[in-house]
């Protein structure tokens, strides 16, 4: 006899940003909504309804693109106070079941309820329960997929949307894995696919029979993952409280900055953001980096580490303005600028063991 399957849900809410903007203001309600920048400047669309979606727009595409495709599109500005509201509301009921609960974002997550508060020994039931108690407190829907590991239940919540629940039992995996296109594996963009498709391989299952050195050729190190896959294996765990690898934030300008006046106090800006959300977290950065991007589209990118590690909104700004500096602001054109930090590290834990240090 096996291990036991373990039991995980991946819970996608459904058009969140466009939802949220839809149920606190009724007049959007079964219109053509897009949330995001300006058609004028340089906006994209940073998420839509579903009424929006039927004329082929979707997050990423240029706002004045989505509008031309639908001269109705309701335009709206992305206020990310409500969306966080609506996202700690939704985080704190996927926790009332489970303490594993991953967030990927605002509005996904994945859970595994092989135990649950509920006792309930089916999945299915644990999200058909939090799918209601998620419509009840927000009014928002969500679509659920239950499987045995997290690449399944990725796939199966996006099945049936909106509002969707989907199952994919242990029994099914292999009739469910036999529907898929190659593009549902996980890791493989519309580049991979092209190349997967050149040597034969159409659907996810088709993995298993290729050569393993033609694979390799193709995709590289991704060869190994691909084969696992394309079984239905997938053992990573979920993880709860993932440990912040960077933060950052960026802007595209309306119109080229020509300024360098105009781009210190835009980098100053957003390193104030950066340190603020760094001090939220209680974390302390050792990297500070800057990401310049001049008008032909050129980007760059320019970094610098130092000890101790710091969360000092001064000495972020000014490592930042420094890296501006090192690079070509001042001769060219400027239609994107950003700040992030790195090695991010707990700061209660680092004082924890400069004491112990003093001991």
């Amino acid at each position: 006899m096996g291990p036991p399957y373990r039991k995980i849900i991946h819970l996608d809410m459904d058009a969140f940003y466009a939802s949220v903007e839809q149920r606190d203001d009724p007049s959007l309600q079964g219109k053509p909504v897009a949330v995001g920048g300006s058609p004028q400047g340089r906006g994209v669309v940073a998420a839509c309804s579903y009424e929006a979606r039927k004329f082929g727009i979707h997050s990423a595409m240029p706002m004045a693109r989505a509008l031309r495709a639908c001269p109705d599109l309701v335009i709206v500005r992305p206020d990310f106070t409500r969306y966080r509201e609506a996202s700690q509301t939704v985080m704190a009921i996927l926790r009332s079941v489970t303490p594993l609960v991953e967030p990927l974002s605002l509005d996904e997550a994945y859970l595994d309820v092989t135990e649950n508060s509920l006792n309930q020994p089916l999945a299915m039931e644990v999200a058909k329960h939090l799918k209601a108690r998620i419509r009840d407190e927000t009014r928002l829907t969500a679509s659920a997929g239950v499987a045995p590991n997290k690449f399944l239940a990725k796939i199966a919540s996006g099945w049936k949307k909106p509002d969707g629940l989907t199952v994919i039992a242990p029994g099914r995996v292999e009739s469910f894995l036999q529907q898929l296109p190659v593009e549902a594996l996980w890791g493989v963009g519309p580049v991979t696919a092209k190349k997967l498709r050149a040597v034969g391989i159409q659907r996810l299952v088709d993995v298993r029979e290729v050569d393993e050195e033609k694979l390799r050729r193709s995709v590289g190190s991704l060869a190994d993952w691909l084969k696992r896959l394309s079984h239905g294996d997938d053992p990573r765990q979920v993880t709860p409280d993932r440990p912040w690898k960077s933060i950052s934030a960026e802007d595209t300008y309306p119109e080229d900055l020509v300024d360098l006046k105009e781009m210190r106090a835009e980098i100053e800006r957003l390193a104030r953001r950066v340190a603020a959300s760094v001090a939220k977290k209680d974390l302390v950065a050792r990297t500070v980096t800057i990401k310049v991007r001049y008008a032909n589209f050129t980007t760059v990118t320019r970094s610098h580490t130092e000890e101790p590690a710091t969360r000092d909104t001064g000495i972020i700004v000014q490592r930042a303005l420094l890296l501006l500096e090192r690079t070509e602001a001042a001769r060219r054109p400027v239609r994107l600028l950003g700040v992030g930090v790195h090695g991010l590290s707990n700061a209660a834990q680092i004082h924890a063991a400069g004491d112990l240090l003093r001991l």
